[in-house]
């Protein structure tokens, strides 16, 4: 399958969150805790960040999704599912 550029995964995922199903792996679920962000910081960063083009690891096209304080990588399972594959604080090169 080829990838979604990254308008089409911004407008799919902002679908996705209205009236689909977010899923978060458990190693996010960790990263997440581990730097002391939440689900709803994931989901926010989805909303509002950059969205960078696909990459192909470990099987599956990602996409990073960055605001100045936080990245998260996510996977389309389906056209009604995401995954939310890791995430990090992210600080941007100056």
């Amino acid at each position: 399958n080829a990838p979604l550029s990254a308008a089409q995964a911004r407008t799919l995922a902002r679908e996705i969150i209205q009236s689909g199903t977010v899923h978060f792996r458990p190693h996010a679920l960790k990263e997440l805790a581990n730097d002391g962000y939440t689900t709803v910081d994931a989901v926010n960063v989805m909303r509002a960040g950059a969205w960078q083009e696909a990459e192909f690891e470990n099987g599956e096209w990602r996409h990073q999704v960055r605001t100045v304080r936080m990245c998260v990588v996510v996977h389309f399972d389906t056209t009604t599912r995401i995954a939310v594959v890791t995430a990090w604080k992210y600080q941007a090169r100056r």
